[in-house]
């Protein structure tokens, strides 16, 4: 089986730059002066990816925008695997004169409070049409679902000990490149929200807007 590595491993490569954490897959962008240009550059990473035997997910957006993700779905975590084809990809970019943009990276998930989340998440899994996440330890509790297609957000559940009144019961969950946090928990507070805390950072800080409703800036940091 190929060997995992931890985000804090990840960012110790240094011929690397292109790419980010973002929860457990690693994410780089690429702006190719043309529409097509872009479209030559997939067909290139397409066939890189099928000769190396593992496969990124990409989107491309006009005018010439394409975004790649990478994670090992066997393992449900970042392996060598990944390491190696990220760096195949970011020469192929280096080759075809795209620019890289790793700081519009994001990945963004809706937690939800719940005082039975085995009761709950059935809920939203028949609503979503997702699929369970499998535990991160073997016979643990089930907590997340995700986007079977990887298209739309995760969902993961918060075990609360007792109700909340007055407080919402669902957050936002946003994470960014480590190297943009900061500046993304500073602008938000500047666009009229608070800091509620921080005595979690940099794994992540919890925000909310001027009513109270609440979100949280994440980074991979702090938690490997």
């Amino acid at each position: 089986m190929t060997a995992k590595v931890s985000s804090t491993e990840f960012h110790a490569h240094v011929d690397l730059p292109d790419w980010r954490v973002i929860l457990r897959r690693i994410e780089a962008g690429f702006d190719a002066p043309s529409f097509e240009q872009a479209s030559a550059f997939i067909l290139e990473v397409a066939r890189a990816a099928d000769a190396s035997g593992h496969h990124p997910d990409i989107d491309l957006r006009y005018p010439g925008h394409v975004h790649v993700t990478l994670t090992t779905h066997a393992t449900n975590s970042l392996t060598a695997a990944d390491v190696e084809v990220a760096r195949t990809i970011s020469a192929l970019a280096a080759e075809a004169g795209l620019v890289s943009e790793s700081s519009h990276a994001v990945g963004v998930e809706v937690a939800i409070d719940a005082i039975d989340i085995d009761a709950v998440r059935p809920f939203w899994k028949a609503l979503l049409d997702y699929a369970e996440e499998p535990p991160g330890t073997a016979g643990g509790q089930v907590i997340g679902l995700v986007d079977p297609r990887r298209i739309g957000p995760a969902f993961w559940f918060q075990q609360m000990d007792a109700s909340r009144p007055q407080r919402n019961r669902i957050h936002i969950d946003v994470t960014v490149p480590h190297d943009v946090a900061e500046q993304r928990v500073a602008d938000a507070i500047a666009a009229g929200g608070h800091l509620v805390g921080d005595a979690r950072a940099r794994a992540f800080w919890v925000l909310a807007d001027p009513e109270g409703n609440e979100a949280c800036v994440c980074t991979w940091q702090d938690r490997d």
